[in-house]
């Protein structure tokens, strides 16, 4: 198994051979000896909070892992989890012995080296060739955003579809996590259960989590930036975590029109490879200080730029254009959407299956958000995928599942 940890260095994995009988201590010590961090400087945690700790006092309330004997299972951490770590002291990274060729000018040092290798050019071409939207899965997010919200705060989201041989990503539903936006911020509550099911849906539909999508604020439109330095930020974040090369991220705002009105308008982008590769290895400040230009992103140490070293890149560079293009895909988007103001009921798969009553029964469940529903009810591990996978295919539903769904509506 591998798991990744954060710490103030950046991500880095650990691997950890025997999962389900490893503890707290024995990971530690996994730690100690891969990554060099001696086993008693070490805090370690699933909540990343713990990385914005800045006393001992902060850092000792973090206390879900500091029982040593507590196994990784009990914890829920999987292959590809992330612990986040707070350590002590000075830490030597391994690396090359390096010995300075010539005698002319000044020695250079490891750091300007890597500096030298670290050039911010802006990357022609995306991985991923276009990205297309199903219709009715963008609508159901522009009108939430636009007619409810008002573009006054920021809304966000994971895109799921598929991604062609060729790099043609195609989104077929979003999924929106419990979430706080404000005018400048967007903050996600990541909710593990409710992301298992997510994915649970997601397999048996044959699809995968291929993007991030979010919305910037009229305020924000007043700013003369294509996305802030937080934006970046948390875009790089989320593509890194995918490890999926043809990952899209897409903006949603409104824009004036001709007429004096207002279009809502997408577009859509891939952080650069060189952006992933800083973000992953840890170049970035991600403490960002009030009254910090927000259409530059800053460097921990010098990067090249042009002909010149900064530490301040403008955020376009990291940005490279997707083409947008858009499909009926085979899903609909009709049913209530999870965490937004009102919860999602029974009584709201009542409505649904009412109002679809002239469609196959397949037909009628045939929306990922009523199926994220369902999962709160059935097995996450059999029955929801096995459901997906009659919606993927368009099989009949097997009448034992259909009087099932049928009486948890009439319960309502």
């Amino acid at each position: 198994m591998m798991l990744r940890v954060r710490s103030r260095d950046g991500l880095e994995r650990v691997t950890v051979d025997n999962p389900q009988h490893t503890t707290v201590s024995q990971l530690k010590a996994l730690i100690q000896t891969q990554l060099r961090i001696p086993f008693q400087n070490q805090t370690i945690s699933t909540n990343q909070n713990l990385l914005l700790a800045k006393t001992h006092d902060d850092i000792s309330r973090f206390t879900d892992m500091a029982n040593p004997n507590t196994s990784l299972s009990a914890l829920n951490l999987s292959h590809g989890s992330i612990v986040y770590l707070a350590y002590d002291g000075e830490r030597t990274v391994a690396g090359p012995t390096f010995h300075p060729a010539g005698s002319f000018g000044r020695k250079m040092t490891m750091d300007d080296l890597i500096a030298k290798q670290m050039k911010v050019t802006r990357q022609e071409n995306p991985h991923s060739e276009l990205v297309s939207f199903d219709r009715d899965c963008a609508n159901a997010f522009q009108h939430y955003v636009n007619d409810t919200l008002a573009f006054a705060v920021k809304r966000g989201g994971f895109m799921y579809g598929t991604v062609s041989e060729e790099g043609k990503v195609e989104v077929d539903f979003i999924y929106e996590p419990p979430q706080q936006g404000t005018e400048a911020n967007l903050v996600f509550f990541r909710d593990p259960d409710e992301e298992k099911s997510v994915e649970a849906i997601a397999m048996g539909l044959g699809m995968r989590r291929v993007g991030f999508i979010f919305t910037q604020t009229v305020s924000q439109d007043k700013k003369d930036y294509t996305l802030s330095n937080r934006e970046v930020l948390q875009a790089s974040e989320f593509h890194a975590e995918s490890g999926l090369k043809e990952w899209v991220t897409a903006m949603v705002k409104l824009e004036v029109n001709e007429d004096g009105g207002a279009d809502v308008h997408f577009e859509a982008f891939q952080m650069s490879d060189m952006c992933i590769r800083l973000f992953k290895e840890g170049w970035f400040e991600t403490e960002i200080e009030e009254g910090h230009d927000p259409k530059l992103s800053k460097m921990k140490k010098d990067v090249v730029v042009g002909v010149k070293d900064t530490r301040e890149v403008d955020n376009d560079f990291f940005l490279v254009v997707v083409k947008i293009f858009d499909h009926q895909g085979p899903l609909s988007s009709s049913f209530p959407i999870e965490n937004r103001n009102a919860p999602v009921t029974l009584k709201a798969l009542k409505n649904h299956l009412d109002r679809a009553k002239s469609l196959p029964f397949v037909k009628r469940i045939s929306d990922f958000h009523l199926m994220l529903l369902l999962a709160r009810f059935l097995d996450v591990a059999a029955d929801i995928p096995a459901l997906a996978e009659c919606v993927h295919t368009e099989s009949p539903i097997p009448e034992g599942y259909q009087l099932l769904i049928e009486s948890m509506a009439n319960a309502s």
